[in-house]
């Protein structure tokens, strides 16, 4: 029951996503920027802390 309720959990998200994008092109632009930010800001962190790691944590 689980994985169908992750599945249509991430067909409802895919069909938002496109409806935004074919409706709103400017927001869509919005969202993108945002989500690469968070992306990379995360993949930041995990760069930080991993040297953080490699010299000896402290």
């Amino acid at each position: 029951m689980a994985v169908n309720a992750k599945r249509i959990a991430v067909y409802v998200l895919a069909v938002f996503a496109l409806y935004v994008i074919i409706t709103d092109t400017d927001k869509a632009v919005d969202y993108v920027r945002i989500a690469f930010e968070g992306v990379s800001d995360a993949a930041n962190a995990v760069g930080d802390f991993m040297t953080w790691i490699a010299n000896g944590g402290g």
